[in-house]
């Protein structure tokens, strides 16, 4: 039988302090995604959704309603008057606001005007502060849904699921490239090889999302070729970022990888539920990473025609092009590693 001395010894032959602290690492990370997607999803409350008010003939009635809307505890809505109900169409197709209500001064009956396309639980959230409204003067309204949900898009998630797998796509094969070759490229000559392994791996990967979403299921249809190049800058920043983490950090950056895109980046990606909706700490870094970028572009080209797609273009094209270059800055200032593997 082995003594107490000789088992700590073969313990600690058998698990290395770089073990016990990587182990340790993966705890943190498993306790990190817990907060993180409790702290985002256990209690929604809405902030400044940005809704406009018209009553027809009175512009004055339509900024003391915007203003009373404004006064409300805890900001759910930021609320405008609008000229007339066709200027409120415009803006809520144009992704500009969130809704509208339409007062009829004439009776006790309004209208509601939304868009699911930019999300359902927004809808949801506007429909409560104007359940509360108009209840307390005693009137009622109907709900006009100004851009629908496509048919097989369910609840608008479609778009959400599909930048994940875009995302998860690209960490993957840079992990796998980094296990098979060494998460530190050797030289700048392999580095360079490396991201450019990438690029028709992405090119691939966003055809076949597309396809997959839209041709073979049938859950966002008419938008293919947007799609499929939105698809391939997305796998492209999740794959540079990662190759960027290993290079600096090596086996830790995968772990650095999924904190970022999985820990952070999804449940702050505005797809379960939008930004308007989600604690400080998710809503202000949601639209800052390419899950978050990429849910909103993919709502923006399927249900607003593309409009004000810019901001999230730059933002996921940002991450690609920082990660290839310090990818390529770090290992050009390394020092050469002949027994390093490529």
């Amino acid at each position: 039988m082995t003594g107490p001395d000789g088992f700590l010894a073969e313990l600690k032959d058998a698990v290395s302090i770089r073990t016990a602290l990587l182990v340790t690492g993966v705890l943190l990370v498993q306790l990190a995604f817990v907060a993180s997607y409790v702290g985002a999803f256990h209690h929604q409350k809405a902030h400044s959704i940005s809704v406009g008010v018209v009553v027809p003939g009175s512009a004055q009635q339509a900024g003391q309603l915007a203003g009373r809307l404004n006064g409300l505890a805890g900001s759910p809505v930021d609320a405008r008057a609008l000229a007339d109900r066709a200027t409120a169409t415009r803006q809520i197709a144009g992704d500009d606001l969130a809704a509208a209500l339409v007062v009829d001064p004439t009776s006790t009956h309004d209208e509601l005007l939304v868009a699911s396309g930019a999300g359902a639980s927004l809808v949801t959230a506007v429909q409560q502060v104007a359940d509360a409204l108009e209840g307390q003067q005693h009137r009622t309204y109907a709900t006009t849904d100004l851009v629908p949900l496509q048919s097989g898009d369910g609840r608008g998630l479609s778009g959400f699921y599909l930048v994940i797998g875009w995302l998860v796509g690209g960490y993957l094969v840079a992990s796998l490239l980094g296990v098979a070759k060494g998460a530190r490229p050797a030289n700048l000559r392999r580095a360079v090889i490396r991201l450019g392994a990438a690029v028709p791996y992405a090119i691939l990967s966003g055809l076949g999302g597309a396809l997959v979403v839209g041709p073979l299921i049938g859950a966002l249809t008419g938008h293919f070729w947007a799609l499929a190049g939105l698809g391939t800058l997305l796998v492209l920043s999740a794959a540079t970022v990662t190759m960027a983490f290993q290079v600096l950090f090596g086996t830790l950056g995968i772990g650095l990888t999924v904190l970022l895109f999985v820990v952070l980046g999804n449940p702050s990606a505005g797809g379960a539920y939008q930004w308007q909706l989600l604690p400080a700490l998710w809503r202000g870094v949601g639209p800052w990473l390419p899950n978050g970028a990429g849910t909103d572009a993919v709502r923006r080209i399927v249900y607003f025609a593309g409009h004000g797609i810019g901001v999230e273009l730059v933002v996921v094209a940002g991450y690609a092009v920082a990660g290839a270059l310090v990818t390529l800055v770090a290992v050009a200032r390394r020092p050469s590693d002949a027994t390093a593997l490529g």
